[in-house]
């Protein structure tokens, strides 16, 4: 299973999020099976209304389980560790989600107040 793992801004827009998803998928040219964000965005309307504009359900990542797989993401952002704690979300939403054994099929990609990342495993 395919997992979009993202990340975004407060009041990020659901049709935002969920254009970067399908970009994501075009890159990688897969389909996507889950959306994945981090628990301390279980808040954020647009994150639930991209859910709905893909058909997909949502996982929240919990910080353990988020924190756990840092190491295995590819990029960082200084800036995102600052500001929650851990420097990469979307790429270690997507990893956590997808399971033990999950590797990344597309690295973060950005948009306008919003990053994707795609993980492959058996988790989700």
């Amino acid at each position: 299973m395919i997992v979009a793992g993202v990340g975004c801004r407060r009041g990020a827009e659901g049709a935002a999020i969920a254009a970067l998803v399908r970009r994501a998928a075009g890159l990688a040219g897969c389909e996507i099976g889950v959306l994945a964000a981090a628990s301390f965005k279980v808040d954020e309307a647009g994150v639930r209304a991209a859910a709905g504009l893909l058909g997909v359900p949502v996982i929240w990542v919990g910080a353990e389980a988020l924190a756990a797989v840092q190491g295995e993401c590819a990029t960082r952002s200084a800036f995102v560790a600052a500001a929650v704690g851990v420097a990469s979300v979307a790429e270690g939403c997507a990893l956590a989600a997808a399971g033990v054994g999950a590797r990344l099929v597309l690295a973060r990609i950005e948009g306008p107040g919003v990053t994707c990342a795609l993980a492959e495993g058996d988790g989700a």
